[in-house]
């Protein structure tokens, strides 16, 4: 496998990446200590984990009793049972600070990959940018999957980048050894898709540009048949890697799919559309009512994640919810009938389809077109305090001004490194390989689109892309400052 994290440059420039290393540790303990993320999705994580532990049960506790569920991927959770049998039960600054030691070398690997597409001075300047990324630093202080799941799409596209070097070149085996870097570049698309079911859209994303590339080679190929130019791919190591790729990728998934018809009886090779086990509602009618006009996080907070449970408070829906009066008295009664006892009842759950199908049908483009575009724009571009203390409507300014300054400072700088990786893509957008980086992101972006509930925190996994295109501003700088 081609050597990852180059040691010539790590030497060469010791002193900036020791440097740069401390500070991005002491950014990161700085969350660690006083903002720790430990919420209900942890919890949950955590409960499986220990259940799996002691009663070798992958499972949740209901009631009292250990109930085996495939509502979560096994990944976080085996994750979370290896420090706990470690460090003992319910450690999770142990989990946090293991965290952080992930989330450095995704400082590394980010800089590898920028030293491999760009130049030395942008790999520098790539390490810096994730080293000083306060929103990396701060999930890296919250038991969620999205630390491990960066690491892992980092070390993916790494891999890929190696292994897109190797189909270039002409001398020596073309798959063996060096067939290493697709297959651990699947495994490392196997560990994502582990941690989350989304994982695989990195899966999606790399092999459409494998594909593209193998259908510009064969027509190259037939072409010019004597072509020797060593730079252009060839067809058949292009797709014995394609295979070592999805092989690697879907592997890890078979034990979890075999488990799951064996104890379970369901073929689920992933994990459920809503994250549900076989004898909860899925609430398909209030979902997809609400995807005809949210499009923003704080009604996630507000409105969507309150049900079932919560009481629903009409006066947070936004106008965009109602298409007349009418509706606006249709939609108030079915509220109503909910908060009167918090429970989405299929009779429910069927009047809000209609009322759903009713509005789709009045502004198909609307649902379709216009929503999708809005929730990609809000997990983009809105400041990412979600796991902090800040108030969520920070734009009406009432807020503590301390944690008002911290929204606005988060949404400048989340602002000005989506900006610098959208000049730098565009300027430097014939650097090696940008098509893969760009496949990613158009294909999470579009997926992201299509859900219910815009968290700004889906948009991290594309950090990684982010911050290289940042990076490329720094292509031709002659040396930064160590």
């Amino acid at each position: 496998m081609p050597e990852l994290l180059n040691n010539d440059l790590l030497r060469k420039d010791a002193r900036f990446f020791v440097a740069a290393t401390l500070f991005a540790l002491a950014l990161r303990l700085i969350f660690v200590l006083h903002f720790p993320g430990i919420v209900e999705d942890s919890r949950l994580y955590a409960d499986i984990a220990m259940n799996w532990l002691q009663h070798g049960v992958y499972g949740i506790t209901d009631s009292g009793h250990v109930v085996p569920t495939l509502s979560r991927l096994p990944g976080y959770p085996a994750f979370l049972a290896a420090i706990f049998y470690i460090f003992g039960w319910g450690n999770y600054r142990a989990v946090l600070l293991i965290q952080v030691l992930f989330d450095l070398g995704t400082c590394l690997l980010i800089a590898d990959i920028a030293r491999r597409v760009l130049s030395e001075p942008a790999a520098k300047a790539a390490f810096m940018l994730t080293a000083l990324c306060p929103f990396l630093a701060n999930y890296s202080a919250a038991a969620l999957t999205e630390t491990l799941e960066i690491f892992f799409t980092t070390l993916a596209l790494d891999l890929a980048v190696c292994g897109l070097d190797v189909l270039r070149q002409r001398t020596g085996p073309p798959i063996g050894l060096k067939g290493a870097s697709w297959l651990g570049c699947g495994l490392s698309i196997g560990a994502c898709i582990l941690l989350r079911p989304d994982g695989g859209i990195l899966l999606a994303s790399i092999g459409a540009y494998l594909l593209f590339l193998l259908c510009g080679a064969i027509l190259k190929q037939r072409r010019n048949p004597n072509d020797n130019n060593n730079d252009a791919p060839r067809p058949l190591p292009m797709l014995l890697a394609g295979i070592l790729l999805t092989t690697g990728a879907l592997a890890p998934l078979v034990p979890w799919t075999l488990r799951n018809w064996h104890t379970l009886h369901r073929f689920e090779p992933l994990a459920p559309r809503y994250a549900n086990d076989s004898d909860e509602l899925v609430m398909f009618g209030f979902n997809r009512w609400t995807k005809t006009w949210i499009a923003e996080y704080t009604s996630v907070q507000e409105i969507y994640w309150n049900v079932p449970g919560d009481a629903i408070d009409i006066t947070r829906l936004p106008r965009r919810a109602f298409d007349s009066e009418a509706q606006r008295q249709e939609t108030a009664q079915l509220i109503a009938a909910y908060n009167e006892g918090h429970d989405m009842t299929p009779e429910l759950d069927a009047s809000f389809a209609t009322l759903a199908k009713a509005r789709i049908q009045a502004a198909p483009l609307r649902y379709y077109v216009y929503l999708p575009i809005l929730r990609i724009a809000d997990m983009w571009l809105r400041p990412r305090i979600e796991l902090l203390p800040s108030d969520p409507r920070w734009w009406e300014f009432n807020d503590e001004p301390r944690w008002l300054a911290v929204s606005i400072i988060f949404g400048i700088i989340n602002l000005a490194y989506v900006i610098a990786a959208g000049i730098g893509l565009f300027r430097w957008r014939e650097f090696a390989n940008v098509g893969l980086f760009l496949s990613f992101l158009l294909l999470r972006s579009l997926f992201l689109g299509t859900l219910e509930n815009p968290e700004p925190r889906y948009t991290l996994e594309c950090y990684p892309v982010v911050i290289l295109g940042a990076a490329a501003l720094f292509r031709q700088v002659s040396r930064l400052r160590g």
